[in-house]
């Protein structure tokens, strides 16, 4: 991970504390390739924890929006799913 990176997530996580009572419920938002197996990555990302996923296609049906609401224990668990899901190729975080 590079330094800027390490930083936005710094931050992030310090935002998160400070806003937020813990445990709390947190959005994530992603675009992805339209590709069922990239999608179906990030859903199996949020496996088993009681995330809502809704999904919804470009008009040109080349990149598919994922919106994930899901209960988070803490500041760093929201961190962490981010940068397990970084892994995702073509992944946009949002």
């Amino acid at each position: 991970m590079d330094k800027k990176t390490e930083e936005f997530y710094i931050r992030l996580k310090e935002e998160l504390n400070n806003t937020s009572n813990w445990p709390s419920e947190y959005l994530y938002k992603f675009i992805v390739p339209t590709d069922p197996k990239k999608i179906e990555e990030v859903e199996n990302a949020f496996d088993n924890m009681g995330a809502v996923i809704q999904t919804h296609q470009s008009k040109t049906g080349k990149y598919t929006s994922l919106s994930v609401n899901v209960t988070m224990k803490t500041p760093d668990d929201v961190v962490e799913k981010y940068i397990e899901v970084s892994n995702i190729d073509g992944i946009i975080s949002l």
